[in-house]
């Protein structure tokens, strides 16, 4: 099983990179012809609603989405998931009924073909830069200006200890407070059993089960009031997770 679910992967990663080569020319002829802002829209529009159900569908995994009506596609939002695999950006697209821009991992922009598409899609930050964290911040609450909604993973990045969450920053929250944008609250409720967390080689076609909450309208609510708000949603993630 183990070695099935190994060569699953890979034959995952070689599909993803040659779907992103393939598709290349369709970004980079938005870009040339476009408004930047008109382009960028664009092709996060295709990654989101064309390349990701087009690889999903070739890898045999089904994406099922419980309270995606609860969302309004028109309305910007920071969104906040939990994180544990190599596959939850894909199943985070797929799950959200608009786009949304990912703050990404600046060390992503290294990876041959999808590190591009990070650096020109995606807002980037150096977690070890204090500099880059800021600069990001201020961009973050530009683009939810723009009428961006924005995906930010409180965890810092992928889960690898034991428990269902890790400890959440603080990040998110303070700029949807100082923004006033509500809260999107998306669950994924069982990827370990598609693409575990222990081995970055590993894969199996299946279900994944995503969860939207209600989203949490952030006006009145003060940045001292972060830990209750922080409190709050992740008791909601691990009422789904537990």
């Amino acid at each position: 099983m183990r070695i099935f679910r190994n060569l699953w992967a890979i034959y995952a990663m070689v599909l993803f990179l040659a779907l992103m080569a393939i598709t290349m020319p369709i970004f980079l002829l938005n870009m040339a012809f476009l408004p930047e802002e008109k382009s960028l829209r664009r092709n996060i529009t295709f990654l989101h609603h064309v390349f990701t159900p087009t690889f999903l569908s070739l890898v045999g995994i089904r994406v099922k989405i419980v309270g995606r009506e609860k969302l309004d596609a028109t309305r910007s939002y920071v969104i906040i998931g939990n994180h544990n695999s190599a596959l939850d950006f894909i199943v985070n697209a797929a799950a959200f009924p608009g786009v949304f821009r990912f703050l990404a991992k600046q060390e992503l922009h290294k990876v041959p073909v999808f590190g591009w598409v990070v650096k020109k899609m995606c807002l980037s930050v150096d977690r070890r830069s204090a500099m880059s964290r800021a600069r990001s911040v201020v961009e973050l609450k530009q683009q939810l200006a723009a009428g961006w909604s924005i995906f930010i993973y409180p965890e810092g990045g992928r889960n690898r200890t034991g428990e269902p969450l890790a400890p959440f920053y603080d990040g998110a929250f303070r700029i949807a407070i100082q923004t006033k944008a509500p809260i999107a609250i998306q669950t994924i409720v069982n990827i370990k059993d598609i693409a575990s967390t222990a081995r970055s080689i590993d894969l199996k076609p299946g279900t994944v089960r995503i969860i939207w909450e209600e989203p949490i309208e952030t006006s009145g609510i003060r940045t001292e009031d972060i830990p209750e708000l922080k409190d709050r949603v992740r008791n909601i993630m691990l009422a789904h997770l537990q």
